[in-house]
């Protein structure tokens, strides 16, 4: 049996750091950036979502990529 993994949809998420509440709680949020194709390289993706964060008021926490893929017996 061949297994095959066929990639489906690849999307980055950016966590923020708002700082935190009056109570001490920690607040974020969080973007997403979607329709990425699943053949860009990893540095690629993180470079441009380092200049884009530059662009942010609030700090990155996280920089996350998802990806999705189907695994098909390729037989």
């Amino acid at each position: 049996m061949a297994l095959e993994s066929r990639p489906l949809n690849t999307r980055v998420q950016i966590q923020f750091n708002l700082g935190t509440d009056g109570n001490g709680k920690k607040l974020t949020a969080s973007r997403s950036l979607s329709n990425i194709k699943p053949t860009a390289l990893d540095q690629d993706i993180y470079d441009v979502v380092s200049a884009l964060a530059a662009l942010q008021t609030y700090p990155v926490e996280v920089i996350r990529k998802v990806a999705q893929a189907d695994l098909v017996n390729a037989e």
